[in-house]
Parts: structure tokens; C-alpha cells; sequence
């Protein structure tokens, strides 16, 4: 009995240094780590850090399973007040040419004519009409998506993940945002299947 209390004790050491370790006060000085609070995030105009941003489109591979593209290049700009976020909004660009596949040569292909044809539109664009705060760190994001020359309204299911004071004097915030779209509204082939899934993890960073 003495040896399961033992072990259990040292169980409970660990998880909670764990939480411990994760404190600001383990960070470097002026560093902070970002909590789930909303009220914490600062108004202003924020820029999306391109260090900290991932996009992911998710598409069915002739339906055996899925495969995972990520763009590597992004911007962004996100004005935002926690006291009415309502009033926020968002505009992103994504470069299709920086599409990465794991599929030796196959990036480049789906950059070419017979796919994402990013010669003739390096860009896909998201601009924001409506944000709709569903509770504390959870809402939807109206807007207009624009692939290839198509523009279709989409909407991104929106999770707050951290915001705070970040570092340099530089607050931030950082969401986590699934959307889908039916590939053949914007002229991909049928190939990929009736849906894709567009996955974003970003961190967008204000001004001092």
C-alpha cells in the first residue's frame, strides 16, 4: 500500500511540475505565454505571422484516404477588439505556388495548368463579412473565397487557441479555423472528391 501511495505522489509531482513548467515565469524575460481569456487580447490592427501560420487543405485521395497539402506562404492582416469582435475584420492571401506535397514532383504539378494554374492566379484570397461569436473562445467567420478566379462564400468554424502579451511589445493572438469547400465550385476535377477540408493554426501579431 506505502509503494502505491509512493508512486502515486510522484504521479502528481510530475503533472504538476509539468503545469509549473509551462508558466510565463519559466520564459525568457518579456515573454508571455498566451492564455484562453479573450478580454486579454489588445484592439488594434494585427498582422498574420508568417513564422507561426500553417495551411493545410485536406482532400480525399481517390477515396482511400486523405491526403495533406500544406502552402507555406501566407499574409494576412485581422483588426480586432475584444470588446466587440463582432466588428472584427479579416483578409489573408495564400500563395498556391508554395503548395508542398509529400509525393515526390507532385507540388508542382498541382501548381501547374492542369490543377491550381498559379501562373495565372498566384493567389487565393479570404475576405471576412461577418463574425459571429458563438461563446468565449469559439465562433464562425463569413466571407468571401476566391480560388482560380471563382469567389464562393465560405465560412471558417473558429477556435481561439492563446492571446496575450507574446513578446517585443508585441501582443497576440492565435486561432485555429476549418473551413470546406466543394472543389468543383472553383474548376478542380472531380478527382478530389466532393469536399476539401482548409485547415489553418495561425498566430496573427500586433504593432506596439
Amino acid at each position: 500500500m506505502n509503494r502505491s501511495i509512493a508512486l502515486l505522489t510522484l504521479a502528481l509531482t510530475v503533472v504538476a511540475g509539468s503545469a509549473a513548467a509551462q508558466s510565463s515565469s519559466d520564459l525568457p524575460p518579456g515573454v508571455f505565454m498566451g492564455g484562453k481569456t479573450l478580454a486579454d487580447a489588445r484592439a488594434g490592427t494585427y498582422t498574420l505571422d508568417p513564422d507561426h501560420c500553417a495551411v493545410l487543405a485536406r482532400v480525399s485521395h481517390i477515396g482511400y484516404s486523405w491526403s495533406i497539402f500544406r502552402f507555406n506562404e501566407a499574409s494576412g492582416k485581422l483588426t480586432f477588439d475584444p470588446a466587440t469582435p463582432e466588428k472584427s475584420t479579416l483578409t489573408v492571401s495564400v500563395k498556391t505556388e508554395s503548395i508542398t506535397s509529400n509525393v515526390k514532383d507532385f507540388a508542382y504539378m498541382l501548381a501547374g495548368d492542369q490543377y491550381l494554374k498559379a501562373a495565372k492566379f498566384p493567389e487565393a484570397t479570404f475576405v471576412s463579412t461577418a463574425f459571429r461569436r458563438t461563446d468565449e473562445t469559439h465562433g464562425k467567420v463569413d466571407g468571401q473565397f476566391t480560388l482560380m478566379g471563382t469567389t464562393k462564400p465560405v465560412t471558417f468554424d473558429v477556435e481561439l487557441v492563446g492571446v496575450g502579451k507574446g513578446w517585443a511589445d508585441k501582443p497576440r493572438l492565435g486561432v485555429h479555423a476549418v473551413a470546406s469547400i466543394a472543389p468543383q465550385d472553383f474548376g478542380l476535377p472531380a478527382l478530389f472528391g466532393p469536399a476539401i477540408e482548409i485547415v489553418v493554426d495561425a498566430e496573427f501579431e500586433r504593432a506596439p
